[in-house]
């Protein structure tokens, strides 16, 4: 079965979906191994729910740090294999691998030992909640290098146009996560009920189970990856140009986890019930949201290898193609969260109580999909191109303005319904920019 799609030639639309299809779903898939988590775990209680959210916030953190290799790679590799220089490619394959290793286990490191500081941060008043979150962290790092090394696979593999093996190889973690999460979480037979720190075990486990499938790939493989030499020299000056495109997403994500925490704190003011709804709350928009990415990384690639084959004006056409297709999908998200809203809650959280700001938290958000499926497309647009420093300026401005905006809409509402807001209206604002950003620059 031929897994590499031809980026180069053809019919733009046909390219962009072959490629994009598998590479959405595994984005869903990685929403699904989080969703999974937060089902289960929403049997045991809103406290477990907000001992995963806030500990959850550091393995955004995480993705951040792996985005340097991620996307940088990606990029560069695409690019090479755009203009035919194979060989370059299969080195930067090499270096890229060897970044990966290096930043998961200084992060891993950096969480086993930081823990309790670093869940200290939300101010939690409950110590039960505390302990769990403290714990999960703990158990998490051990697996944080298959983490990395899955996340950066998936992108050198979608840099070849190859998407399927990395959605085969994470529909096999999602159903080894399905099926270990209730046996771990609640236990049965001989196996202890473990809550939270069930949740984390499960998805180590699944993690590993990716990053096997992957290194046989490796190993079979005899376009990319058939030189791969983990103890050869890192080829310093191309760190230089991986840091160069991936840097600033990395800072933009981040820097937007940062962010997340600090009103999230906020948000903990008014109870950690409020933390509960607003990591449900995020977790169902990330369905929207990772969906955006998966044609976001697939946009990525083509206008990378396009680019690098001096192909401009197919590269724009590949953009707007995206474009098209993105906002029907961001349409029918949007319709969904405001209409659906409290049926979709209630699937996480069954506590009667939170229904009512559960339910509020995603209509507004909903009003705010399509433009946030227009930011993340034209990031990875301005990313192809090599140009990841607009994107991620204006994400951190406009995110960063969040913070005020939460606290003066608050003030002026008198209730949470300001935060929600402050959000929905920032990723409105970041959306039409981005747009408008592209066209002067590209056109």
């Amino acid at each position: 079965m031929k897994k590499r799609v031809d980026l180069l030639n053809g019919n733009i639309l046909s390219s962009l979906i072959k490629l994009a299809l598998p590479i959405t779903a595994t984005s869903l898939i990685q929403v699904a191994y989080n969703m999974t988590d937060m089902i289960w775990i929403g049997r045991v209680g809103s406290g477990a729910v907000t001992a995963i959210g806030t500990a959850g916030m550091y393995m955004w953190i995480a993705q951040g740090v792996a985005i340097i290799p991620k996307i940088g790679g990606q990029v560069r590799v695409a690019q090479e294999i755009g203009s035919n220089n194979i060989s370059y490619a299969k080195k930067i394959t090499n270096t890229v691998l060897q970044i990966t290793i290096f930043l998961a286990l200084i992060y891993s490191l950096f969480l086993y030992f930081g823990n309790h500081s670093l869940i200290a941060f939300y101010n939690l008043s409950n110590p039960e909640t505390i302990m769990r979150a403290e714990n999960y962290l703990k158990i998490i790092c051990f697996g944080l290098i298959f983490t990395f090394f899955n996340f950066v696979m998936t992108g050198l593999l979608t840099a070849t146009g190859d998407s399927k093996s990395p959605f085969i190889a994470n529909t096999m973690g999602l159903a080894i996560n399905i099926i270990l999460d209730p046996l771990l979480i609640f236990g049965i037979g001989f196996l202890p009920a473990l809550n939270v720190s069930g949740a984390a075990i499960a998805t180590i486990v699944a993690q590993l189970s990716v990053s096997l499938y992957f290194v046989r790939h490796i190993v079979e493989d005899n376009y990319l990856f058939n030189e791969i030499k983990l103890t050869q020299k890192i080829i310093f000056n191309e760190i230089k140009s991986i840091l160069k495109v991936g840097f600033p997403s990395a800072i933009q994500t981040i820097g937007f986890a940062f962010i997340s925490m600090i009103i999230s704190r906020y948000v903990a003011t008014f109870g950690d019930e409020a933390i509960a709804v607003q990591r449900v709350g995020s977790q169902i928009e990330s369905v929207s949201w990772m969906t955006a990415d998966g044609f976001s990384a697939s946009i990525n690639t083509f206008i990378a290898q396009n680019y690098g084959a001096k192909n401009i004006k197919r590269a724009k056409k590949g953009y707007l193609t995206a474009f098209v297709l993105i906002s029907i999908w961001g349409v029918f998200t949007t319709l969904l969260l405001f209409f659906g809203s409290s049926h979709i809650f209630k699937i996480f959280i069954v506590e009667p109580e939170l229904l009512p700001m559960g339910t509020e938290y995603l209509k507004i958000l909903g009003l705010s999909q399509l433009f946030m499926c227009y930011e993340i497309v034209t990031s990875g647009a301005f990313a192809g191109f090599g140009k990841t420093s607009i994107p991620s300026t204006v994400s951190l401005v406009l995110t960063s303005a969040r913070i005020p905006g939460t606290i003066i809409l608050a003030n002026l509402l008198g209730n949470i319904t300001g935060v929600w807001w402050a959000i929905s209206i920032s990723t409105l604002l970041k959306g039409l920019l981005l747009i408008i950003f592209l066209l002067i620059n590209f056109t």
